[in-house]
């Protein structure tokens, strides 16, 4: 289904919203680990990246240490491979750390059924074996299919399978929003 077949039905986050939902995780997780030794941060490609670089520089900000960043691409780790086109676009994974031993905290836009975070568990661990893997989210949308749950949320949305949620992030869209999206 394209973006064009769907029409906003609400916006849920402005971009004031957002940042301070992601604010709040970057404290969660400096408060769960209490402090940010051993913490790295992975984002999910394609909206997980600049989401995870602004938890990082948040984290900065209140800690005054840097987290490392990487970038990890799911594509050949997806359930879904042979629907999504017969030559799926792959990109690099960017982990320029050791993930052993680590404290790791994968971040994506939405999550919903949870294939995306399956692939990406799957993924991290041909890189190696962390100590703790923690799940960031800006929305959680329900409708799991798989049990995996977030360990940090910006914001709980319920919707209808219906819906789409899209998460519009200035890096990648030019605009900063998140609204939900329905069938025209």
């Amino acid at each position: 289904m394209q973006e064009r077949d769907l029409k906003e039905k609400a916006q849920i986050l402005d971009d004031k919203g957002m940042r301070r939902a992601m604010v709040r995780i970057a404290h969660e997780i400096i408060e769960r680990n209490k402090g940010v030794e051993n913490v790295a941060l992975i984002g999910i490609r394609r909206r997980g990246v600049p989401l995870a670089q602004r938890l990082a520089k948040y984290i900065s900000d209140i800690e005054g240490t840097n987290v490392p960043v990487g970038i990890l691409d799911i594509t050949l780790y997806r359930d879904d491979l042979t629907t999504l086109a017969n030559q799926p676009q792959v990109h690099q994974t960017e982990v320029n750390f050791p993930v052993t031993g680590k404290k790791l905290v994968l971040v994506d836009d939405v999550l919903y059924t949870g294939r995306t975070v399956r692939a990406a568990l799957d993924a991290i661990m041909d890189l190696g074996r962390p100590e703790v893997v923690q799940l960031a989210v800006l929305i959680d949308r329900g409708h799991r299919e798989i049990p995996i749950r977030a360990d940090y949320v910006g914001k709980n949305v319920p919707t209808s399978r219906k819906e789409v949620i899209s998460v519009r992030l200035t890096e990648i869209d030019q605009e900063e929003r998140v609204v939900i999206l329905e069938r025209i």
